[in-house]
């Protein structure tokens, strides 16, 4: 009989890549890699590698848990999945991270920008316009996780110092600031300002490369001393910063390792987030048929380029696990200990179970044993240990801090390409848009933005 050059695996709803009407998708095995096969009546058959770890895509499905779901739900369920966002009641996940866009200005106008800030575009948000987003934040979650400050560039709000001081005031477990580092890295005084805000206050720094080539390509600027004057403010404060890195393949996917081993280097650096570009706003110089990366490839490369991480570090965050990667290490004096790989998977899974130390390296076990028991999680120094390490099981660890900690996160933003109706129901990123809905940040970009609400209006119209 005839065979299929490919291994069926399973099913899912996607998106036309063109249109963004949904459509049926196939998920197979083909040649080492996970493809996902689509068709439109109008635009014909699409074929998107969506990993290239059989695997471990495999694996995934083994850490899902159940559900967590804001207090509030936005709007009702009509339309269908991704049409319906706000956050509507066919949501899987709560908000672990929202977004707030205080201004759509920047000063930059970066090639690569998925909310096409520019010095001209658009306008800041009034104080009241924000304390009303933040305030429905609150509402949603109660004691939100984390609230990131964000836009735009937001520290050139006119008011961003009492944007920072509501913020405050409101019960936010972790206060972070989105920024290019322009500012901090110009003015000493207004980095030292910052430090004020701590604890549970940390930097969300953009650091995609050490090379002004590559710099000029994602960001149009020439950034690379610039950044080191901004780590080099944030050292003397031990301000708490993770540097975020956007991700193309072959212009700067050969500087993961170099950046992590950097960071743990770096006094006031928590940690690395690396985000595969997500097909979504300004996008100059951008190929998706060969630039695109796949988490999968990105987690790959860490383990390639480093030797921090292994295959037991790198996990699927359970929140949304198509989405997400978490390893995390303990930094003690010149010294970094992998911690992921000695925890329970199942207790991932359990956030009422303590931590499980694995006999799996005597050395490494003996530290470990040293500095966790199996007692109930307890605050550390100023900050709290346990409520910023994402998804992981209560450790007790009454000798540590944050200042301890460092991870490395993969969040690759799913676009009309990989879309897959099933991690987006799991989405646990968000925005809140100026109608003071909350949305995940995948498909704010794909509809929800001003200039893309016609064509989402044109799709529900189509649905009725």
């Amino acid at each position: 009989m005839p065979v299929r050059k490919y291994t069926y695996y399973d099913f899912t709803l996607s998106l036309c890549p063109e249109c963004l009407k949904r459509v049926d998708a196939k998920i197979v095995f083909e040649d080492e890699n996970v493809y996902m096969l689509k068709r439109c009546n109008e635009h014909g058959n699409s074929k998107v590698l969506i990993a290239d770890d059989i695997e471990y895509y495999k694996n995934i499905r083994n850490y899902n848990k159940p559900s967590e779901t804001p207090h509030t739900f936005n709007t009702k369920t009509h339309y269908g999945c991704p049409y319906d966002c706000g956050l509507c009641p066919d949501h899987e996940q709560h908000s672990c991270l929202t977004v707030v866009e205080v201004t759509d200005r920047c000063n930059l106008t970066c090639p690569t920008c998925y909310a096409g800030s520019s010095p001209t575009y658009g306008r800041h948000r009034t104080l009241e316009e924000v304390k009303v987003m933040l305030d429905t934040i609150v509402k949603n979650e109660k004691e939100p996780d984390v609230v990131q400050i964000s836009g735009g560039e937001p520290t050139i709000h006119p008011q961003f110092w009492e944007i920072l001081d509501y913020a405050k005031s409101l019960p936010i477990r972790h206060l972070m600031l989105n920024t290019n580092g322009l500012k901090i890295a110009n003015d000493f005084e207004f980095a030292k300002r910052l430090k004020s805000y701590t604890p549970d206050f940390e930097i969300y720094l953009q650091f995609d490369s050490f090379e002004n080539s590559v710099l000029q390509e994602l960001r149009r600027a020439d950034l690379n001393t610039t950044r080191q004057k901004a780590i080099e403010n944030l050292n003397k404060l031990n301000l708490s910063t993770t540097l975020v890195v956007t991700l193309q393949k072959g212009l700067n996917d050969n500087e993961i390792g170099k950046i992590i081993d950097y960071a743990l280097k770096q006094k006031c650096v928590r940690g690395v987030t690396l985000q595969p570009t997500q097909v979504a706003g300004r996008l100059d110089n951008f190929n998706p048929e060969t630039d695109r990366m796949t988490l999968t490839e990105v987690r790959r490369k860490i383990m390639e380029q480093t030797t921090v991480f292994n295959s037991d570090d790198l996990l699927p965050v359970p929140c949304n696990p198509d989405a997400l990667v978490m390893g995390y290490a303990l930094k003690l004096d010149d010294e970094v200990f992998p911690l992921t790989r000695f925890i329970n998977p199942n207790d991932l899974l359990d956030n009422s179970k303590n931590t499980i130390i694995y006999e799996q390296d005597e050395q490494l076990h003996a530290k470990m044993i040293e500095l966790f028991s199996t007692g109930n999680s307890v605050e550390v120094a100023e900050e709290n240990l346990k409520s910023i390490m994402c998804c992981l099981p209560n450790i007790d660890a009454p000798d540590l801090g944050y200042d301890n900690l460092f991870r490395v996160i993969i969040m690759q933003f799913i676009d009309a390409y990989n879309f897959d109706v099933r991690a987006i129901k799991k989405s646990c990123v968000h925005i809140i848009d100026k109608d003071n809905k909350i949305i995940p940040f995948e498909t704010m970009n794909l509809f929800y933005r001003d200039e893309k609400k016609s064509r989402l209006e044109k799709l529900r119209n189509e649905i009725i």
